[in-house]
């Protein structure tokens, strides 16, 4: 049996209930967006600042953060593992989006803790 290590977890049943734990995360975070959008018709600035500014909510968008990097990292080594037989193309294009998703979660948590 062949181990890969680049994936996220260790077993295919682990990366998909890290798919759908991620998922739900994902939508409910979401809907609860879209909730306090359509319940504040004339929001302003000061309110959605005031909303980021909770500490529940840095977590739970933090916690939306990880979810997306996660979710995005099983979805693209499946990719990657299913249509890229070459092992160095499919090494740099898991690399690339490594990469990108390290970029994207420092930017994030950097935006959302600064607020």
């Amino acid at each position: 049996m062949v181990t890969s290590v680049t994936n996220l977890g260790r077993s295919g049943l682990y990366d998909w209930v890290v798919q759908r734990v991620t998922a739900v995360i994902l939508a409910l975070y979401t809907l609860f967006l879209l909730g306090f959008v359509v319940a504040s018709p004339d929001m302003q600035y000061g309110q959605w600042q005031g909303l980021f500014a909770c500490i529940w909510m840095k977590v739970f968008s933090l916690a939306a953060l990880i979810s997306i990097c996660a979710h995005a990292w099983v979805g693209m080594w499946t990719i990657s593992t299913d249509y890229l037989k070459a092992a160095a193309i499919r090494f740099a294009f898991q690399l690339v989006c490594a990469g990108f998703l390290f970029v994207y979660l420092v930017w994030g948590i950097d935006i959302l803790w600064s607020v």
